[in-house]
């Protein structure tokens, strides 16, 4: 494969990659304006309604009365919470997708440190819960962070060629 249709599939690699964070960020953006807005007692309220037909032909049901269980302990201490992580963590993620996508050079170190960031903190609720969910996008965060690394060294590569031609033309 030539250099230059290496770097082709490495920016597609990136651009597709980054515009999956980018979607990630919206959802990230509206799962905590939806979770600051919505009341507390509205979530218990569904949560009770799902499952009140199933807890009285079962009141031990596995998933009816975990459901319950989140739903409660949400309203009483997770609900600020998760709208403000996850509404924050969206708008960090999105700029650092517009600067990726606009080709900002400040956004590449950037984002390998903030992606790095979430990596620690996800592998850290992953000692605590065990999803492996968390083990998953981890795995897509280190090929995100490393498409990002890769991208920029081309970056860095044209453009010093690029300064390096200018300057040689004067």
């Amino acid at each position: 494969m030539t250099t230059a249709r290496a770097e082709r599939t490495t920016y597609e690699l990136f651009r597709i990659s980054v515009l999956l964070k980018g979607a990630n960020a919206l959802l990230e953006i509206v799962g905590g304006a939806l979770a600051l807005l919505i009341p507390p007692s509205a979530i218990t309220a569904l949560a009770s309604y799902l499952t009140q037909g199933e807890l009285t032909e079962d009141p031990n049901d596995f998933i009816a009365t975990h459901l319950l269980a989140w739903a409660n302990s949400f309203a009483v201490r997770g609900h600020l919470f998760a709208g403000l992580y996850l509404l924050s963590h969206g708008i960090v993620k999105s700029v650092l997708v517009v600067g990726l996508l606009r080709n900002r050079l400040w956004a590449y170190p950037a984002s390998l440190v903030v992606f790095g960031l979430f990596v620690l903190y996800q592998m850290y609720l992953y000692t605590l819960n065990h999803a492996s969910l968390l083990i998953a996008l981890t795995l897509f965060d280190f090929v995100v962070m490393w498409l990002i690394w890769r991208e920029y060294a081309i970056v860095r590569s044209h453009r010093a060629a690029a300064e390096k031609s200018g300057s040689e033309s004067i």
